[in-house]
């Protein structure tokens, strides 16, 4: 068996599981479920009709680069999006969810060869894909904490440079899974200066950057960074995904963008390792990109539930709105661990331990005394929660 399988820990989810044992949860209360990063909104309409009328495409295997109509309908997005002109032809690949990408790019980038154990790095807390990848490429990760004190910005101090010269990929989720964290122009020229320095690949995370409060101020992205800042594309993958965009989770359906001559080496990783988009999801997949009412739709439902929950956890729990994103992090005053056993036995609502999403460095998990509240189910549903919440806190 592949040795680096012993590596991996189990996934938050498992934690949470194991964490659960023995506990029934209090009858009087519906279970309401705000620990996984699941959209619940339904999904629109015309992309499950535009799947069905795909349906004809089951009959031909598709190929890994995708039919050209999604990668142009990709491109005239990231046109609108993020002002990027970028080539369908070699600057993009639509991927089966940006998990997997995420995943994948890792066994493309890191190279073994050079006399030296590569290093991935990753924002603490994180999405433990990055981790996965990292020691399934025969790398070794990084963590760099991002904590309140320091408005959760990257403590890059706590690499030495040897460790630096090492590093072949840096991952960075803005906005920020799940400190909600948008990074601003400045903070992607830091990195990109020790992307220059070091000459490390920066993967560029996305999947929450239509999930934002200010219409007037959309996240910024990766690509567009560098187009600010007067760059081109090189050492740069930015990575998108419909599942909460378009709230669309089953379809798996995203893609990856940027550097062409990575995206070349990616597109040659996948057509080995079987990456192909299904037709049908492929003919849906152009109808969400090319249609953005239901986006500002979505937006709004986010946008109501946060301006009438966060007030109300607020009360009784270190948080705030988050720069963008479905998630509240929310402080808590006892173990992160203790108050989500708890809030499940004798409210019935499931929320995840910060814990779960982060590893101890220089002695601090970051996530610790945290608790990650996805905020995706219904408004009454969410309220309802917020209250329940809201009055266990209360009685610690």
């Amino acid at each position: 068996m592949n040795s680096h399988l012993a590596q991996l820990q189990p996934y938050p989810f498992e934690k949470l599981r194991a964490l659960f044992a023995g506990v029934t949860p209090n009858p009087q209360y519906k279970e309401i479920k705000l620990s996984i990063g699941e959209p619940q909104h339904p999904t629109p309409p015309f992309i499950m009709e535009a799947l069905a009328n795909g349906l004809k495409g089951l009959a031909n295997y598709p190929t890994t680069q995708g039919v050209p109509a999604l990668r142009q309908a990709i491109a005239a997005w990231c046109q609108r999006r993020y002002g990027l002109a970028l080539d369908a032809e070699t600057e993009i690949l639509p991927v089966n969810g940006s998990r997997e990408a995420l995943f994948s790019l890792a066994q493309t980038v890191i190279d073994t060869s050079r006399g030296y154990v590569p290093l991935v790095v990753s924002p603490n807390p994180f999405y433990q894909i990055y981790e996965g990848a990292a020691y399934l490429s025969g790398a070794e990760p990084r963590f760099l904490n991002n904590l309140p004190d320091n408005d959760f910005a990257f403590d890059y101090s706590s690499l030495s440079d040897e460790e630096w010269a090492r590093v072949q990929l840096f991952y960075v989720c803005s906005p920020g899974n799940p400190t909600g964290k948008v990074l601003s122009l400045a903070d992607w020229k830091t990195l990109f200066d020790l992307s220059d320095k070091y000459g490390f690949v920066i993967a560029s995370d996305e999947c929450y950057s239509e999930i934002y409060f200010d219409e007037a101020n959309p996240p910024i992205g990766g690509l567009q960074a560098a187009k600010l800042l007067g760059r081109s594309n090189q050492r740069v993958i930015m990575l998108s995904s419909l599942s909460k965009r378009s709230n669309v989770p089953g379809m798996r359906s995203g893609f990856a963008a940027g550097d062409a001559a990575i995206m070349k080496k990616f597109l040659l990783y996948r057509t080995y390792h079987g990456c192909a988009m299904a037709p049908p999801v492929q003919t849906a997949s152009i109808a969400a990109w090319n249609d953005e009412a239901h986006v500002l739709d979505n937006r709004n439902q986010y946008r109501d539930k946060f301006a009438a929950c966060t007030p109300l956890i607020g009360q009784v729990l270190g948080t705030a709105m988050p720069d963008a994103g479905f998630y509240l992090w929310a402080r808590t005053p006892i173990a992160d661990t203790e108050f989500a056993r708890g809030l499940l036995e004798h409210y019935n609502v499931v929320v995840l331990p910060g814990s779960f999403l982060a590893r101890e460095v220089r002695g601090v998990n970051p996530g610790a005394n945290f608790i990650r509240i996805a905020l995706v189910a219904s408004l009454d549903e969410c309220l309802d929660a917020a209250n329940r919440i809201r009055q266990f806190a209360q009685q610690l």
